[in-house]
């Protein structure tokens, strides 16, 4: 029997799929909206949806009813009623997609406010996919103009094309994929700012004011089409494979990155066994975030300073300055001479700006060099990649660059976080684009957002019962272990310096407290017990200092692996980023190679027990002529061990 809660934190299964059919085209309808539409393995779209936006930005969900699908073979025809509800929030509108044996594909809207609100948007997105960047494009402006323009490659940090009706991108040579656009005018936003691996054209220009206030009664109608013009050939009549390969490289060159995780933000101390478990992860830090402006300044470092000694680890700490900077160093410096907290890394915020200017930088680099000559002094952004790209950091006057990340600023749904694994790479490939040599730290990831939906100030307080922004069922989940697998090996075979990682203890950390989840009911989670994630850390810490092998999916929706190369041993992570089970091909392997799998036949025994679990010696199997199959369930990770050859 599934246990959704185990594989993803919730009791439901994720959202049901429709494969669909139009023409040479493959490709799903999901809740509304239209996802990985394909020729052959080759992806055209990666998604078509109506977003509905409040004036903070949050996104309004909808919920689907009267839903039809007809026809089979080349075409279909799917008709629905979506409503979005929530807070001031009251829109309603009914859909029509049809698809025909030529690969054209409409998708229509007509919707209709209930109540007067105000909104930032209303309307559709169309996300290309991440293999667009650098590819030519051809717009179709609102003037009626054609013109040639290629995707960024490196993460453009403003809107690459404006005042939009269409335009085309090559899928394989002589085809050409068209999507046009009725109802309003359209621009393009490089996704890849905040990991979402995509291009996004979306409705309503960023330069008109908002928010706007929708009147009851107001009707909203749009349509997007995607045309072929050009030849199918081969490329759409060969389908989807359907298996997958995890391909291991040669050698390993880069260092694996330094990995540490968050200061709980519950605020109680780690207990003796806590403490014990967390010593056997191999982290090399643990980050605190000290706003220097607050009255409880001592004590977060105390605490801090108490934990980072008894996981044996230094801090990572991070200062938010306000304008009263010189004051606020002061009292830190005096906090430093008392406490001698073990530092080792600085990075340093100014609550009134997204990314750190220069000034506050020289401001404090005296008073921390002083206290503390050998750590490294950072900045960059406290938000996402975006804000680091838009406001450079000073590169002259810092040691080390840092920016945080999270899967589910526009989206949440798993196979979105899935998607968005891939935008991470991106991330920090551009950000050597202006960086150079400098450390990297991404710093922290975590599932939900810290931030609010625009990054400009901290998350909503959370409704009385209910689970704060911050928290995801998932964190507790066999899924969270599986999409930090993908993480860990975007992020280290890009090169970062480090990655703090979620907190500690409790609902966004890695294992539960002794004290148990705040709300059962909605984050059930067992006294005690770590999460599956916590074991993906430690087979990944257990190589701390040691250099990362490069790895390729032939399908990384699908699956995604690390591996990681110390003193002679390998160490290969895969995980199975689909809700269902797959056979997959692991190549590039010795033989034989030891195998232990975390799924959910043992997930209970690995966090009620889990210095036992790791003791359990995996089975030998052989990975024959290199290649070895290995059957996955939902949301699985097995992890293959062997000697160096």
């Amino acid at each position: 029997m599934t246990d959704w809660i185990v594989l993803r934190g919730a009791a439901l299964p994720p959202p049901r799929r429709t494969a669909l059919r139009a023409g040479p085209l493959s490709l799903d309808y999901e809740t509304g909206a239209l996802r990985r539409i394909r020729l052959g393995d080759r992806e055209v779209l990666r998604q078509v949806y109506v977003a509905v936006r409040d004036p903070v930005w949050d996104t309004i969900e909808p919920v689907i009813s009267d839903f039809r699908v007809e026809g089979g073979g080349d075409g279909f025809e799917i008709t629905f009623t979506a409503r979005h509800l929530r807070d001031t929030i009251d829109y309603t509108w009914r859909g029509r997609i049809t698809g025909d044996a030529r690969g054209a594909i409409r998708f229509s809207m007509d919707g209709i406010a209930n109540r007067t609100f105000k909104k930032n948007r209303i309307g559709f997105c169309v996300l290309h996919p991440p293999q667009c960047a650098g590819a030519p494009v051809e717009l179709l402006t609102a003037d009626g103009a054609r013109e040639a323009r290629a995707f960024p490659r490196a993460i453009a940090p403003s809107q690459p094309f404006r005042d939009l009706r269409g335009l085309a991108h090559e899928v394989v040579p002589g085809l050409t994929a068209e999507v046009s656009f009725e109802g309003d005018t359209f621009e393009t936003e490089d996704h890849r700012n905040w990991t979402d691996a995509s291009f996004k054209t979306y409705c309503t220009p960023l330069s008109l004011p908002r928010p706007v206030e929708v009147r009851a009664g107001e009707r909203i109608a749009q349509a997007v089409t995607l045309t072929l013009r050009g030849s199918v050939g081969a490329a759409g009549a060969a389908p989807s494979s359907g298996s997958v390969t995890v391909s291991l490289g040669e050698t390993g060159t880069r260092p694996l990155p330094r990995l540490g995780l968050g200061l709980a933000s519950h605020g109680w101390p780690l207990s003796r066994r806590e403490a014990a478990r967390l010593r056997a992860l191999g982290l090399s830090h643990l980050r605190v975030d000290l706003p220097l402006a607050e009255r409880d300044l001592e004590r977060r470092l105390a605490r801090a300073a108490a934990e980072a000694r008894g996981l044996g680890v230094p801090l990572e700490a991070a200062l938010f300055l306000t304008e009263a900077a010189e004051d606020e160093l002061g009292r830190l410096g005096a906090a430093l001479d008392r406490l001698d907290p073990p530092v080792d890394t600085w990075l340093i915020f100014h609550v009134a700006e997204l990314s750190t200017t220069e000034k506050w930088v020289q401001l404090a680099r005296p008073a921390l060099k002083g206290a503390r000559p050998a750590a490294l002094i950072g900045a960059g952004t406290n938000a996402y990649f975006t804000e680091l790209n838009r406001g450079r950091p000073p590169i002259g006057a810092v040691d080390l660059v840092s920016y945080s990340l999270t899967p589910q600023v526009h989206a949440f749904d798993d196979a979105s976080l899935v998607e968005n694994l891939e935008g991470q790479r991106a991330t920090v490939e551009s950000a050597r684009e202006f960086i150079g040599d400098r450390r990297l730290a991404v710093s922290p990831v975590t599932l939900r957002p810290r931030l609010s939906p625009n990054g400009e100030g901290p998350a909503p307080a959370p409704v009385p019962g209910e689970l704060p922004s911050q928290v995801d069922p998932r964190q507790m989940s066999l899924f969270g272990a599986a999409w930090t697998v993908g993480s860990l090996g975007n992020l280290a075979e890009a090169g970062v310096y480090s990655v703090t990682y979620y907190e500690t203890t409790g609902w966004r950390g890695v294992m539960e407290t002794d004290l148990g989840s705040p709300l059962p009911h909605k984050f059930p989670s067992r006294l005690g017990c770590v999460f599956p994630v916590y074991h993906v850390l430690a087979d990944v810490g257990a190589f701390a200092g040691g250099t990362v092998i490069p790895t390729r999916s032939s399908d990384p929706l699908r699956a995604q692996a690390v591996a990681v190369r110390k003193d002679g041993r390998t160490r290969v992570l895969v995980a199975n980023l689909a809700p269902e089970p797959q056979r997959l091909t692991v190549a590039g392997l010795p033989a034989p190679v030891s195998l232990r799998v975390l799924d959910q036949s043992n997930v209970e025994w690995a966090a009620r027990a889990p210095e036992s679990f790791r003791r359990e010696r995996g089975r030998e199997v052989d990975g024959g002529h290199g290649r070895l199959e290995v059957e996955l369930g939902p949301y699985a990770v097995t992890t293959l061990d062997y000697p160096a050859v």
